[in-house]
């Protein structure tokens, strides 16, 4: 499996198997899955503390292993949680890009970092 041949389904569907043979569904409730999932971001932060920005881009492989790991973890929590609440995780996410697309227009924001609300306040 790769990315350019899995589905977002096969993903979900592959969650959901691994929590229904451990009998976890009782313990994957949207609130202790939306906390796991930011237990696992602050792991995957861990990794990156105390680098600079260049370091952060040249990782060893043991690094990326290992950081892998912490954003499969991250995943895997998404898709559960998308599997508790009934959402399709594919039209959740084109539908926020068009939203960002919106708040962030190209045009405007080229290069730039600011928050979405700097491009709305510099038009006035």
């Amino acid at each position: 499996m790769s990315d350019a041949t899995t589905t977002l389904r096969e993903l979900k569907e592959r969650t959901a198997e691994f929590v229904r043979e451990r009998d976890w569904e009782q313990f994957h409730t949207p609130k202790n899955l939306s906390m796991s999932i930011a237990i696992e971001a602050a792991e995957l932060m861990e990794h990156f503390q105390w680098l600079t920005a260049t370091e952060s881009r040249n990782l060893s492989p043991q690094a990326l292993a290992d950081i892998g790991e912490e954003l499969a973890d991250i995943v895997i929590y998404a898709l559960s949680l998308s599997n508790a609440l009934g959402l399709d995780l594919s039209e959740t996410v084109l539908d926020k890009m068009a939203k960002n697309i919106r708040k962030y227009p190209r045009d405007q924001v080229r290069g730039k970092s600011h928050k979405y609300t700097f491009y709305q306040t510099e038009n006035k």
